[in-house]
C-alpha cells in the first residue's frame, strides 16, 4: 500500500508540474528521416545527462596557468545546494540520480521514457535516419525545445541525451592508391619533435565514438616501428566500450589510427582512450571525464567533430565548457579540423567551421600535403591539402564563436576580396600537419597495413607533440594559443611554425601568417619549445 500511495503521488507531481522553457535546446529534425515514426515503449528506462550552473566563471588568464583541482571545484564546479536541489526535485517526481559530479556540473538521471519526456516537456519517438558519416541509424528523436521544472530553471543548463542520434563524425580518409606514406617517427624527425623526450610522466587521453582496438594489432604495428607498445588503457563511459567492429574503413580505422600515432610519438605516456556513445550526452561525457580525470591529462585528442550549426546550442555550450575545464586543470585538447573543405560537408552553399574544433578552447588542427625526404628530414613541398570538396582541410571562421583576444592580430593581417574577406568569427585552424591521404600515415588497422589520412591524424599528432613539449618544459599548458599566438604579426611567420603558403581549402587560400587554411603552419617542435619556454606563466 505504501509503494502504491508513493507511486501515485508521484504521479499527482508529474501531472501538475510548471515547466519552464530551456534556452538553446531547440532541435531540428534529424537529416532525411525514413518512414513512419514509431512509438517508444514507454516504460523503456534510458539515462541522459544534466548539466548544472558553474559557481563562479573561469577567467581567461586561468586556462594557460594551470588550476589545482580542489581549487577549481570550489570555484567553478557546481554548487551541492544546485546538486542536492536537482536530486530532490527528479527523486520527488520519480526519476532515479544516478551519480552526480561537482567537478564538472554534470547529473545522470535514470527513467522511464513516459515520465523524463513529461519532467522536460518533449515528446520521444523511434525513426531511422542518415548519421553524420552518411550510414543510416535508428535512435531515439524529438524536435522542438525543452523544458525544465520551474524550481530548476537558470540551475540546469542543459539537458543531454533524450533525443540520441549521432551526434559526430570520425574526420579520418583511407587512401584509394599506392601514395607517398609516412610512420610517426618519420614525422617525428620531419617536424622536429623535441630531442629526448618521449613522453614520461604524462597522460594523453583520446576520446572515441565508436569502433574499437584490438592487442594484438598495437603489439604488431609497435613492434615493426621497432618500438615498445605503449600503455593503453580503454575507459568507458555512459555504456559505451572498445568494442572492434572489424571493418578498417570504420570507427575501428580512427581508433587505430589515433592510438598507434599517439602512441608511437609519446611511447613513454600513458595513452588512455574513452570510449562513448556518439550522441551529445556521450560526447560531452567523454569529454569531462577525460578532463576531470586524476592525474589530469596533458594532452586530450579529439577527431571527431560536425558542422557547429548541426549541433543544439546547450550541447555546443557544454561541450565547450567542458573544453575550458580541461584548460583551466591543465590540459590542452586537439581538435581535428574536419575533412571536407570550407563548406564542412553542408550542402547549403555557405562555408561551415567544425566543432568542437571552432571552440576557442580547443587547439583546432588542419591538414597539408607534405613531400618530404625521411632520411634526411628535409622538407621539399608542403602545401594545403584539397584532393577535392570532400577530401580537403576544413577550415575557416566560426558563426558562433567570436575572435578570442589572442588571435584577433594574426586575423586582422588576413588579406581577401570581398567575396572571400575575413570574418567576425573565431578563426580556424590554428595550427597544421599532415592530412592528405596521398602523403599520409602508415598503420595497421584490423590486421591490415594500410595508409590514412584526415585532420584526425592530425590531433593525436599535435598531443603527442604537446606532450612532449610539455615534458621538456617540465610544465603542462592547459590553453596553448595565447603562448603560440603572443608573436605573430604583421602577416608574419609564427616562431616554431612552417608558414604554409600554397594552395586552398576551397573558399580560403594560404598565405603569409595565419590562415584559414593551415593557420599557423606545421610545427618545427625544437623552435616551438624554445619558444614556450620564453613565454611567462
Amino acid at each position: 500500500m505504501a509503494d502504491a500511495s508513493r507511486s501515485s503521488d508521484r504521479t499527482r507531481k508529474v501531472d501538475s508540474l510548471h515547466l519552464t522553457p530551456l534556452l538553446g535546446s531547440e532541435r531540428a529534425p534529424a537529416p532525411n528521416v525514413e518512414g513512419t515514426r514509431a512509438a517508444l515503449d514507454p516504460d523503456q528506462v534510458i539515462e541522459i545527462t544534466l548539466i548544472l550552473r558553474r559557481q563562479e566563471q573561469i577567467p581567461a588568464a586561468s586556462l594557460s596557468k594551470p588550476m589545482a583541482r580542489k581549487q577549481f571545484v570550489a570555484r567553478h564546479g557546481a554548487s551541492q545546494n544546485d546538486i542536492d536541489l536537482v536530486t530532490q526535485t527528479l527523486t520527488e517526481l520519480g526519476a532515479r540520480v544516478v551519480e552526480s559530479d561537482a567537478a564538472s556540473r554534470r547529473v545522470r538521471v535514470s527513467g522511464t521514457v513516459r515520465l523524463l519526456s513529461r519532467i522536460f516537456g518533449t515528446s520521444l519517438d523511434q525513426v531511422t535516419s542518415e548519421a553524420p558519416n552518411g550510414k543510416m541509424v535508428v535512435h531515439r528523436h524529438r524536435t522542438g525545445g525543452l523544458s525544465i521544472p520551474q524550481t530548476l530553471d537558470g540551475v540546469v543548463t542543459a539537458v543531454l541525451g533524450l533525443d540520441d542520434r549521432p551526434q559526430a563524425r570520425a574526420h579520418f580518409r583511407p587512401a584509394a592508391t599506392g601514395p607517398i606514406s609516412y610512420t610517426p617517427l618519420e614525422l617525428g624527425k620531419i617536424y622536429d619533435f623535441p630531442a629526448e623526450t618521449d613522453g614520461t610522466g604524462h597522460t594523453l587521453a583520446i576520446l572515441e565514438l565508436g569502433g574499437g582496438y584490438e592487442s594484438e594489432d598495437l603489439d604488431t604495428y609497435f613492434q615493426g616501428l621497432g618500438i615498445d607498445s605503449p600503455s593503453v588503457t580503454a575507459v568507458g563511459v555512459d555504456g559505451g566500450s572498445n568494442q572492434p567492429e572489424h571493418d578498417p574503413t570504420g570507427d575501428d580505422g580512427e581508433v587505430l589510427l589515433d592510438v598507434e600515432v599517439a602512441g608511437a610519438l609519446a611511447p613513454k605516456a600513458n595513452i588512455v582512450v574513452y570510449f562513448a556513445p556518439n550522441s551529445d550526452a556521450g560526447f560531452v561525457d567523454a569529454l569531462s571525464s577525460a578532463a576531470h580525470a586524476d592525474p589530469t591529462p596533458t594532452a586530450i585528442s579529439i577527431s571527431w567533430g560536425q558542422s557547429e550549426d548541426n549541433w543544439t546550442a546547450q550541447a555546443r555550450k557544454a561541450l565547450d565548457q567542458a573544453l575550458a575545464d580541461a584548460a583551466a586543470l591543465g590540459a590542452t585538447v586537439t581538435a581535428a579540423a574536419g575533412d571536407n573543405g570550407s563548406k564542412d560537408g553542408v550542402t547549403d552553399g555557405r562555408d561551415h567551421a567544425d566543432f568542437p574544433a571552432s571552440s576557442p578552447h580547443a587547439l583546432a588542427c588542419g591538414g597539408t600535403r607534405l613531400e618530404a625526404d625521411t632520411a634526411t628530414g628535409i622538407i621539399k613541398s608542403e602545401t594545403v591539402w584539397n584532393e577535392n570538396p570532400h577530401s580537403a582541410t576544413g577550415g575557416g571562421y566560426s558563426d558562433k564563436f567570436s575572435i578570442p583576444p589572442w588571435q584577433r592580430t594574426a586575423l586582422s593581417h588576413v588579406k581577401g576580396d570581398k567575396k572571400h574577406a575575413p570574418r567576425n568569427g573565431r578563426g580556424v585552424p590554428d595550427v597544421s600537419g599532415v592530412a592528405d591521404p596521398q602523403t599520409g600515415y602508415k598503420v595497421r588497422v584490423d590486421g591490415t597495413d594500410s595508409v590514412f589520412g584526415g585532420t584526425s591524424a592530425v590531433a593525436p599528432l599535435w598531443a603527442a607533440l604537446v606532450v612532449r613539449l610539455a615534458q621538456a618544459a617540465n610544465r603542462r599548458f592547459g590553453l596553448l594559443q595565447p603562448q603560440i599566438y603572443n608573436s605573430t604579426s604583421g602577416g608574419k611567420p609564427a616562431p616554431g611554425f612552417r608558414d604554409i603558403r600554397s594552395g586552398d581549402n576551397g573558399t580560403f587560400f594560404a598565405g603569409p601568417g595565419w590562415d584559414p587554411c593551415t593557420g599557423l603552419g606545421t610545427p618545427n617542435g625544437r623552435i616551438l619549445l624554445n619558444q614556450l619556454k620564453g613565454v611567462s606563466h
